[in-house]
């Protein structure tokens, strides 16, 4: 695509109000700088697509012209501070922008009627939000990323197959709000189709706005627990059920805090990990340097007997004064995966 760019391109130009200025209300004072804030929004929306339209030219040229590994690209994101996914996300705005464009959906000169976070909300939604986003444009309306998600959450409540027809029939009614609808439809699509089935067939029977929002919190908790146990290394050493294991928390109504312990006991391993890793590290600096030393360099041994508190087998480590100078002890053991035993219940 042949393009041409301004070469001395005017100066913006933004009328500000004097927060000096005695005669003017704080209310009319606060809306003259929203109005600049917008026009400065649509200006870097501009400035964004046209950097994403380089960006892309740069990387298409090496393509053409060269063995196609991308040093030659990669060499001039970093001589401009750029960073590969920032470069990345710009060439897709560019190319979401001229998508809008060449569909026919959206004139040139509409793309100054949204803010740059409205737009790439507009990029990211279904052709028919997008249709409609594009004709209030078109009409001259300005359009806010809460005008985009407003709309979205309206289409998707009146017509995701994920939904029950009851549900779906009440929002077209207006008599259950897209906003609370909208999340739920986004939880659904985490869980399997049985999962889901479960959960519809609840909101079946009682199709009122509490059911959603607990099938809601219902369906956000079962998607955390399930992410979250796949990286639970505990959870790897025995024949465990973790879907009847949340029938049973969901019947106790716990389904909530069993989400929040798996959570916990996923940052809780990946902690053990960096500490191993860091005591391991420690323990090599610390021996490397003792050799170095000797009775030449007194306050270095110093320092690195202190330092044996933190890179023996037993770590002491204070909780300093807001815990009342209490210290914590961990023994760590390396062990073969034959020699791990479970914890015994107390």
């Amino acid at each position: 695509m042949s393009s041409s760019v301004a070469l001395d391109p005017p100066a913006i130009e933004l009328d500000l109000p004097d927060p000096e200025q005695d005669d003017i209300s704080t209310m009319e004072f606060l809306a003259r700088l929203e109005q600049a804030w917008a026009l400065c929004d649509r200006f870097d929306l501009q400035t964004e697509i046209w950097r994403g339209r380089i960006l892309r030219a740069v990387r298409d040229r090496e393509k053409r012209g060269g063995e196609g590994r991308g040093a030659g690209f990669l060499q001039w994101l970093r001589e401009r501070e750029i960073s590969k996914t920032r470069a990345y996300a710009l060439i897709q705005l560019a190319d979401s922008a001229e998508n809008l464009l060449a569909e026919g959906m959206l004139e040139e000169s509409s793309v100054n009627q949204f803010s740059k976070r409205a737009f790439m909300e507009t990029t990211q939604a279904v052709p028919e939000v997008q249709m409609m986003i594009s004709e209030a444009a078109n009409e001259g309306q300005e359009i806010t990323r809460k005008q985009v998600r407003r709309l979205t959450d309206e289409f998707t409540s009146a017509t995701s197959p994920l939904l029950p027809e009851e549900i779906r029939q009440r929002t077209q009614e207006n008599l259950l709000p897209p906003k609370v609808v909208a999340p739920l439809v986004r939880e659904l699509a985490k869980l399997p189709e049985l999962q889901q089935e479960d959960l519809r067939r609840a909101l079946r029977e009682e199709p009122e706005l509490d059911c959603i929002k607990d099938v809601t919190s219902t369906a956000r908790w079962i998607s955390k627990t399930t992410e979250a146990s796949e990286a639970v290394r505990a959870f790897q050493q025995g024949e465990l059920n973790l879907e009847k294991a949340m029938h049973e928390a969901q019947r106790l109504d716990a389904l909530g805090l069993l989400a929040d312990a798996v959570s916990q006991a996923q940052s809780l391993e990946a902690s053990v990990l960096k500490l191993h890793t860091a005591w391991r590290r420690l323990g090599g600096l610390q021996e490397r340097l003792w050799v170095e030393s000797g009775s030449s360099t007194p306050y270095l041994r110093d320092v690195l007997g202190a330092l044996q508190s933190l890179s023996g087998a037993t770590l002491r480590v204070s909780l300093g004064e807001l815990a009342g100078g209490k210290r914590v002890r961990l023994q760590l053991v390396e062990e073969a995966p034959d020699q791990l035993e479970p914890p015994p219940l107390t």
